[in-house]
Protein backbone atom coordinates (compact mmCIF):
# COMPACT_ATOMS: atom_id res chain seq x y z
CA UNK A 1 0.00 0.00 0.00
CA UNK A 2 3.28 2.37 0.65
CA UNK A 3 4.35 1.81 -2.83
CA UNK A 4 0.94 2.21 -4.28
CA UNK A 5 0.63 5.84 -2.60
CA UNK A 6 4.12 6.68 -3.41
CA UNK A 7 3.37 5.98 -7.33
CA UNK A 8 0.24 7.84 -6.83
CA UNK A 9 1.87 10.75 -5.83
CA UNK A 10 4.90 10.39 -8.59
CA UNK A 11 2.30 10.17 -11.00
CA UNK A 12 0.96 13.40 -10.10
CA UNK A 13 4.62 14.74 -10.39
CA UNK A 14 4.89 13.91 -13.38
CA UNK A 15 1.52 15.71 -14.87
CA UNK A 16 2.71 18.37 -12.53
CA UNK A 17 5.91 18.74 -14.48
CA UNK A 18 3.76 18.08 -18.03
CA UNK A 19 1.52 21.13 -17.29
CA UNK A 20 4.04 23.53 -15.96
CA UNK A 21 6.45 23.01 -19.22
CA UNK A 22 4.01 22.08 -21.71
CA UNK A 23 1.44 24.73 -20.28
CA UNK A 24 3.29 27.55 -21.46
CA UNK A 25 4.36 25.86 -25.23
CA UNK A 26 0.43 25.75 -25.51
CA UNK A 27 -0.36 29.37 -24.10
CA UNK A 28 2.74 30.46 -27.51
CA UNK A 29 0.96 28.32 -29.67
CA UNK A 30 -2.57 30.21 -29.16
CA UNK A 31 -1.28 33.62 -28.25
CA UNK A 32 1.17 33.86 -31.66
CA UNK A 33 -1.95 34.30 -33.84
CA UNK A 34 -2.55 37.57 -31.14
CA UNK A 35 1.50 39.15 -30.40
CA UNK A 36 3.37 38.16 -33.48
CA UNK A 37 2.02 41.00 -36.41
CA UNK A 38 4.07 38.71 -39.65
CA UNK A 39 5.82 35.86 -40.46
CA UNK A 40 8.64 37.55 -39.34
CA UNK A 41 7.73 38.11 -35.75
CA UNK A 42 5.61 34.87 -35.46
CA UNK A 43 9.08 32.86 -35.98
CA UNK A 44 10.48 34.74 -32.85
CA UNK A 45 7.61 33.31 -31.11
CA UNK A 46 8.21 29.98 -32.40
CA UNK A 47 11.98 29.64 -31.69
CA UNK A 48 10.97 30.46 -27.76
CA UNK A 49 9.51 27.08 -27.43
CA UNK A 50 11.53 25.81 -30.36
CA UNK A 51 14.52 23.97 -27.45
CA UNK A 52 12.02 22.77 -25.35
CA UNK A 53 8.55 21.97 -26.65
CA UNK A 54 9.65 17.92 -27.68
CA UNK A 55 11.60 17.21 -24.32
CA UNK A 56 8.55 18.87 -22.41
CA UNK A 57 6.09 16.17 -24.61
CA UNK A 58 8.68 12.80 -22.58
CA UNK A 59 6.80 13.81 -18.86
CA UNK A 60 3.21 13.18 -20.43
CA UNK A 61 4.50 9.79 -22.20
CA UNK A 62 6.18 8.92 -18.89
CA UNK A 63 3.00 9.71 -17.07
CA UNK A 64 1.12 7.96 -19.23
CA UNK A 65 3.44 4.86 -19.25
CA UNK A 66 4.13 5.11 -15.04
CA UNK A 67 -0.33 4.59 -15.18
CA UNK A 68 -0.22 1.73 -17.49
CA UNK A 69 2.83 -0.14 -15.18
CA UNK A 70 1.70 1.28 -11.64
CA UNK A 71 -2.24 1.13 -12.08
CA UNK A 72 -3.27 -0.50 -14.64
CA UNK A 73 -7.13 -0.94 -14.15
CA UNK A 74 -6.51 2.68 -14.17
CA UNK A 75 -4.96 2.75 -17.24
CA UNK A 76 -7.40 0.06 -18.51
CA UNK A 77 -10.87 2.11 -16.87
CA UNK A 78 -9.63 5.60 -18.28
CA UNK A 79 -8.47 5.01 -21.88
CA UNK A 80 -11.23 2.62 -22.46
CA UNK A 81 -14.07 5.09 -21.14
CA UNK A 82 -12.45 8.30 -22.39
CA UNK A 83 -11.15 6.67 -25.58
CA UNK A 84 -12.68 9.15 -28.04
CA UNK A 85 -11.69 12.19 -25.72
CA UNK A 86 -7.80 11.13 -25.99
CA UNK A 87 -7.96 10.28 -29.74
CA UNK A 88 -8.76 13.62 -30.04
CA UNK A 89 -5.72 14.56 -27.46
CA UNK A 90 -4.28 12.39 -29.70
CA UNK A 91 -4.48 13.80 -33.28
CA UNK A 92 -3.77 17.51 -31.62
CA UNK A 93 -0.74 16.65 -30.72
CA UNK A 94 0.27 15.11 -33.82
CA UNK A 95 -1.03 17.96 -36.07
CA UNK A 96 0.74 20.19 -33.27
CA UNK A 97 4.03 18.22 -33.86
CA UNK A 98 3.80 18.45 -37.37
CA UNK A 99 2.98 22.25 -37.46
CA UNK A 100 6.04 23.02 -35.34
CA UNK A 101 8.15 20.78 -37.31
CA UNK A 102 7.12 21.64 -41.06
CA UNK A 103 6.70 25.47 -40.93
CA UNK A 104 10.43 25.87 -41.73
CA UNK A 105 11.37 23.42 -44.44
CA UNK A 106 9.91 25.86 -47.29
CA UNK A 107 10.50 29.26 -48.01
CA UNK A 108 7.04 30.92 -48.38
CA UNK A 109 5.01 32.56 -45.91
CA UNK A 110 1.96 31.28 -46.85
CA UNK A 111 3.26 27.68 -46.06
CA UNK A 112 4.19 28.85 -42.65
CA UNK A 113 1.08 30.89 -42.13
CA UNK A 114 -0.99 27.20 -42.69
CA UNK A 115 0.99 25.99 -40.12
CA UNK A 116 0.79 28.48 -37.77
CA UNK A 117 -2.78 28.39 -37.85
CA UNK A 118 -3.15 24.60 -37.51
CA UNK A 119 -0.58 25.21 -34.56
CA UNK A 120 -2.72 27.77 -32.84
CA UNK A 121 -6.36 25.80 -33.10
CA UNK A 122 -4.18 22.27 -31.45
CA UNK A 123 -2.58 24.49 -29.09
CA UNK A 124 -6.19 25.73 -27.84
CA UNK A 125 -7.95 22.38 -28.23
CA UNK A 126 -5.71 20.07 -25.94
CA UNK A 127 -5.26 22.17 -22.86
CA UNK A 128 -9.36 22.12 -23.51
CA UNK A 129 -9.71 18.38 -23.18
CA UNK A 130 -7.58 18.12 -20.68
CA UNK A 131 -9.28 20.30 -18.48
CA UNK A 132 -12.12 18.51 -18.93
CA UNK A 133 -10.66 15.31 -18.25
CA UNK A 134 -8.96 16.61 -15.14
CA UNK A 135 -12.39 18.13 -14.02
CA UNK A 136 -14.05 14.41 -14.48
CA UNK A 137 -11.44 12.76 -12.29
CA UNK A 138 -12.10 15.62 -9.79
CA UNK A 139 -16.19 15.33 -10.15
CA UNK A 140 -16.90 11.49 -10.79
CA UNK A 141 -17.67 9.73 -13.35
CA UNK A 142 -20.75 7.02 -14.32
CA UNK A 143 -18.67 4.09 -13.48
CA UNK A 144 -20.40 0.95 -12.88
CA UNK A 145 -18.63 -2.40 -12.03
CA UNK A 146 -19.47 -5.52 -14.49
CA UNK A 147 -18.87 -9.09 -13.87
CA UNK A 148 -17.70 -11.78 -16.25
CA UNK A 149 -21.48 -12.25 -17.01
CA UNK A 150 -21.61 -8.75 -18.44
CA UNK A 151 -23.91 -7.36 -15.85
CA UNK A 152 -23.53 -4.80 -13.43
CA UNK A 153 -22.93 -6.31 -9.70
CA UNK A 154 -24.98 -4.52 -6.96
CA UNK A 155 -22.99 -2.04 -5.20
CA UNK A 156 -23.21 -3.87 -1.99
CA UNK A 157 -21.55 -7.07 -3.72
CA UNK A 158 -18.55 -5.11 -4.95
CA UNK A 159 -16.38 -5.85 -2.32
CA UNK A 160 -16.29 -9.39 -2.81
CA UNK A 161 -16.18 -9.53 -6.40
CA UNK A 162 -13.27 -7.76 -7.25
CA UNK A 163 -11.41 -10.40 -8.53
CA UNK A 164 -14.02 -11.02 -11.27
CA UNK A 165 -15.22 -8.10 -12.12
CA UNK A 166 -14.02 -5.00 -13.54
CA UNK A 167 -14.44 -0.95 -13.38
CA UNK A 168 -16.16 0.25 -16.22
CA UNK A 169 -17.31 4.19 -17.62
CA UNK A 170 -20.87 3.45 -18.70
CA UNK A 171 -22.29 6.68 -19.24
CA UNK A 172 -20.45 7.02 -22.79
CA UNK A 173 -18.61 10.28 -24.25
CA UNK A 174 -21.62 12.81 -23.39
CA UNK A 175 -21.77 11.92 -19.84
CA UNK A 176 -17.92 13.61 -19.69
CA UNK A 177 -19.96 16.79 -20.60
CA UNK A 178 -20.80 18.84 -17.84
CA UNK A 179 -21.44 21.92 -16.48
CA UNK A 180 -18.37 21.66 -14.54
CA UNK A 181 -16.17 19.80 -16.55
CA UNK A 182 -16.55 22.20 -19.52
CA UNK A 183 -15.44 24.53 -17.23
CA UNK A 184 -12.28 22.95 -16.41
CA UNK A 185 -11.63 22.87 -20.07
CA UNK A 186 -12.00 26.70 -20.06
CA UNK A 187 -9.70 27.26 -16.63
CA UNK A 188 -6.80 25.14 -18.08
CA UNK A 189 -6.82 26.65 -21.08
CA UNK A 190 -6.85 30.30 -19.62
CA UNK A 191 -4.21 29.51 -16.92
CA UNK A 192 -2.05 28.14 -20.34
CA UNK A 193 -2.62 31.39 -22.17
CA UNK A 194 -1.63 33.29 -18.79
CA UNK A 195 1.21 31.00 -18.41
CA UNK A 196 2.46 31.39 -21.76
CA UNK A 197 2.12 35.32 -22.08
CA UNK A 198 4.30 35.54 -19.02
CA UNK A 199 6.59 33.06 -20.82
CA UNK A 200 6.97 35.07 -24.17
CA UNK A 201 7.71 38.31 -21.83
CA UNK A 202 10.60 36.67 -20.34
CA UNK A 203 12.08 34.85 -23.43
CA UNK A 204 11.79 37.93 -26.15
CA UNK A 205 12.75 41.32 -27.15
CA UNK A 206 10.94 44.32 -28.94
CA UNK A 207 7.50 44.74 -29.43
CA UNK A 208 6.45 41.05 -28.94
CA UNK A 209 7.81 41.25 -25.49
CA UNK A 210 5.26 44.26 -24.87
CA UNK A 211 2.43 42.70 -26.54
CA UNK A 212 3.30 39.73 -24.29
CA UNK A 213 3.20 42.05 -21.18
CA UNK A 214 0.25 43.69 -22.23
CA UNK A 215 -1.85 40.51 -22.50
CA UNK A 216 0.25 39.19 -19.67
CA UNK A 217 -2.17 41.60 -16.71
CA UNK A 218 -6.12 41.15 -17.98
CA UNK A 219 -5.19 36.93 -18.91
CA UNK A 220 -3.41 36.49 -15.90
CA UNK A 221 -6.88 37.81 -13.53
CA UNK A 222 -9.02 36.47 -16.05
CA UNK A 223 -7.71 32.67 -15.15
CA UNK A 224 -7.41 33.39 -11.58
CA UNK A 225 -11.26 34.42 -11.63
CA UNK A 226 -12.22 31.33 -13.27
CA UNK A 227 -9.89 29.19 -11.17
CA UNK A 228 -11.16 30.04 -8.15
CA UNK A 229 -14.90 29.40 -9.32
CA UNK A 230 -13.85 26.25 -10.71
CA UNK A 231 -12.05 25.07 -7.46
CA UNK A 232 -14.25 26.58 -4.61
CA UNK A 233 -16.89 24.71 -6.72
CA UNK A 234 -15.26 21.27 -6.94
CA UNK A 235 -14.08 21.55 -3.40
CA UNK A 236 -17.77 22.17 -1.96
CA UNK A 237 -19.70 20.05 -3.91
CA UNK A 238 -17.38 16.71 -5.29
CA UNK A 239 -14.59 16.50 -2.78
CA UNK A 240 -14.34 15.22 0.94
CA UNK A 241 -10.83 15.53 1.40
CA UNK A 242 -10.33 17.89 4.09
CA UNK A 243 -6.80 17.88 3.13
CA UNK A 244 -7.48 19.29 -0.51
CA UNK A 245 -7.80 22.70 0.95
CA UNK A 246 -4.28 23.22 1.48
CA UNK A 247 -2.88 22.93 -2.10
CA UNK A 248 -6.14 25.06 -2.82
CA UNK A 249 -5.69 27.48 -0.61
CA UNK A 250 -1.67 27.31 -2.20
CA UNK A 251 -2.95 27.61 -5.77
CA UNK A 252 -5.22 30.59 -4.87
CA UNK A 253 -2.24 32.67 -3.21
CA UNK A 254 -0.11 31.95 -6.42
CA UNK A 255 -2.47 32.68 -8.91
CA UNK A 256 -2.82 36.03 -7.15
CA UNK A 257 0.62 36.66 -6.93
CA UNK A 258 1.50 35.87 -10.34
CA UNK A 259 -1.64 37.93 -11.83
CA UNK A 260 -0.17 41.39 -9.21
CA UNK A 261 3.10 40.85 -10.69
CA UNK A 262 1.69 40.97 -14.05
CA UNK A 263 0.42 44.24 -13.77
CA UNK A 264 2.42 47.25 -15.18
CA UNK A 265 2.02 49.20 -11.99
CA UNK A 266 3.79 46.23 -10.75
CA UNK A 267 5.60 44.19 -13.33
CA UNK A 268 8.33 41.58 -12.67
CA UNK A 269 8.21 38.78 -15.82
CA UNK A 270 10.07 36.37 -13.61
CA UNK A 271 8.04 36.51 -10.57
CA UNK A 272 4.61 36.50 -12.48
CA UNK A 273 5.78 33.48 -14.39
CA UNK A 274 7.75 32.06 -11.16
CA UNK A 275 4.09 32.05 -9.52
CA UNK A 276 2.36 30.65 -12.33
CA UNK A 277 3.90 27.69 -11.95
CA UNK A 278 3.82 27.28 -8.80
CA UNK A 279 0.16 27.82 -8.82
CA UNK A 280 0.00 24.82 -11.70
CA UNK A 281 1.74 22.64 -9.61
CA UNK A 282 -0.31 23.41 -6.68
CA UNK A 283 -3.42 22.80 -8.49
CA UNK A 284 -2.13 19.67 -10.00
CA UNK A 285 -1.73 18.38 -6.02
CA UNK A 286 -5.58 19.62 -5.80
CA UNK A 287 -6.60 17.46 -8.40
CA UNK A 288 -5.15 14.46 -7.12
CA UNK A 289 -5.95 15.21 -3.06
CA UNK A 290 -10.16 15.67 -4.75
CA UNK A 291 -9.71 12.23 -6.03
CA UNK A 292 -7.96 10.21 -2.83
CA UNK A 293 -8.26 7.26 -2.13
CA UNK A 294 -9.79 7.03 -5.24
CA UNK A 295 -8.51 7.21 -8.66
CA UNK A 296 -11.63 7.34 -10.33
CA UNK A 297 -14.67 8.33 -8.33
CA UNK A 298 -18.04 7.00 -9.60
CA UNK A 299 -20.78 9.51 -9.00
CA UNK A 300 -23.64 7.02 -9.72
CA UNK A 301 -22.32 5.09 -6.21
CA UNK A 302 -19.08 5.73 -3.81
CA UNK A 303 -18.98 1.91 -3.68
CA UNK A 304 -18.35 1.40 -7.62
CA UNK A 305 -14.96 3.80 -7.38
CA UNK A 306 -11.81 2.45 -8.03
CA UNK A 307 -9.42 3.16 -5.36
CA UNK A 308 -5.39 3.51 -5.25
CA UNK A 309 -5.57 -0.32 -3.73
CA UNK A 310 -7.68 -1.86 -6.26
CA UNK A 311 -5.83 -0.41 -9.16
CA UNK A 312 -2.44 -0.54 -7.99
CA UNK A 313 0.45 -3.62 -9.63
CA UNK A 314 1.51 -5.91 -7.30
CA UNK A 315 4.48 -5.16 -4.86
CA UNK A 316 7.12 -6.51 -6.96
CA UNK A 317 6.46 -4.46 -10.15
CA UNK A 318 6.37 -1.57 -7.75
CA UNK A 319 9.62 -2.09 -6.61
CA UNK A 320 10.95 -2.34 -9.39
CA UNK A 321 9.43 0.94 -10.94
CA UNK A 322 10.71 2.94 -7.67
CA UNK A 323 14.21 1.79 -8.30
CA UNK A 324 14.38 2.54 -12.19
CA UNK A 325 12.56 5.90 -11.46
CA UNK A 326 15.17 6.42 -8.25
CA UNK A 327 18.24 6.19 -10.90
CA UNK A 328 16.43 7.47 -14.26
CA UNK A 329 14.28 10.51 -12.66
CA UNK A 330 17.50 12.65 -11.70
CA UNK A 331 19.05 12.59 -15.16
CA UNK A 332 16.01 13.68 -16.91
CA UNK A 333 15.67 16.35 -14.15
CA UNK A 334 19.35 17.18 -14.79
CA UNK A 335 19.14 17.19 -18.67
CA UNK A 336 15.67 19.32 -18.73
CA UNK A 337 17.55 21.75 -16.19
CA UNK A 338 20.62 22.10 -18.63
CA UNK A 339 18.77 22.38 -21.68
CA UNK A 340 16.80 25.68 -19.86
CA UNK A 341 19.88 27.03 -18.52
CA UNK A 342 21.29 26.51 -22.43
CA UNK A 343 18.86 28.09 -24.20
CA UNK A 344 17.88 31.21 -21.53
CA UNK A 345 18.59 34.22 -23.32
CA UNK A 346 15.89 35.84 -25.05
CA UNK A 347 14.65 35.75 -28.83
CA UNK A 348 15.59 38.49 -30.57
CA UNK A 349 13.44 39.36 -33.82
CA UNK A 350 17.23 40.05 -35.34
CA UNK A 351 18.11 36.38 -35.01
CA UNK A 352 15.63 35.37 -37.30
CA UNK A 353 17.15 34.49 -40.89
CA UNK A 354 15.16 35.43 -43.69
CA UNK A 355 13.60 32.74 -46.60
CA UNK A 356 14.56 29.81 -43.93
CA UNK A 357 13.52 26.78 -45.98
CA UNK A 358 13.52 24.80 -49.82
CA UNK A 359 12.40 27.06 -52.54
CA UNK A 360 9.11 26.04 -53.77
CA UNK A 361 10.37 26.16 -57.47
CA UNK A 362 13.24 23.74 -56.89
CA UNK A 363 10.78 20.78 -55.02
CA UNK A 364 11.11 17.57 -56.76
CA UNK A 365 11.15 13.95 -55.85
CA UNK A 366 14.71 13.37 -54.43
CA UNK A 367 15.69 16.53 -53.79
CA UNK A 368 12.51 17.38 -51.06
CA UNK A 369 12.08 17.36 -46.65
CA UNK A 370 8.94 14.43 -47.93
CA UNK A 371 10.64 12.22 -50.09
CA UNK A 372 13.68 11.92 -47.42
Amino acid sequence: MTLSILWFILIAVLWTMYLVLEGFDFGVGVLSALVARDDRERTQVVRTIGPHWDGNEVWLLTAGGATFAAFPEWYATMFSGMYLALFLVLVCLILRITALEWRSKIATATWRTIWDRIHTVCAALVPVLLGVAFANLVQGMAIEVVGRDGKVVAADKVAGMLDTSVHQLTGGFFSLLTPYTILGGVVVLAICLSHGAQFLALKTEGPVRERSNTLAGPLSLVATLLAAVWVIWGQFVYVSNVFAWIPLAVAAICLILSAVFSQSALRSEGKSFLFSALAIAAAVTWIFSAMAPAVMKSYINPAYSLTIDQASSTTSTLTVMTIVAVCFVPVVLIYVAWSYWVFRHRVSINDIEENAGLLPKKIRLGQNFLAG
